[in-house]
């Protein structure tokens, strides 16, 4: 761990983090990284993004909001004429 206020950084073996490398990651804050080792070697290093994505659902339209905003051309019928062979 890394103090006073600079980045959180966690160090675990390879085994552990297979079997909790979600709960690892969800414990730390952005920017803090978890360095993964094998046989007291550093093999890999995740960091946590500074800014998480947005929900992708919470920017999601509800139902209706397009209502209104379907131009609808209203012409003669005379753009169907090329195609009267086939109604």
């Amino acid at each position: 761990m890394m103090g006073a206020g600079g980045p959180t950084m966690t160090e675990v073996t390879l085994a552990e983090a297979q079997a909790r490398l979600p709960a690892l990651i969800a414990g730390l804050p952005a920017g803090g990284t978890v360095v993964i080792t094998d046989a007291d070697r550093p093999v890999a290093t995740v960091t946590v993004h500074p800014h998480p994505p947005a929900d992708p659902t919470a920017v999601r339209p509800g139902y209706g909001a397009g209502k209104g905003k379907l131009i609808e051309w209203i012409d003669d019928g005379s753009h169907l004429d090329d195609f009267a062979e086939y109604m």
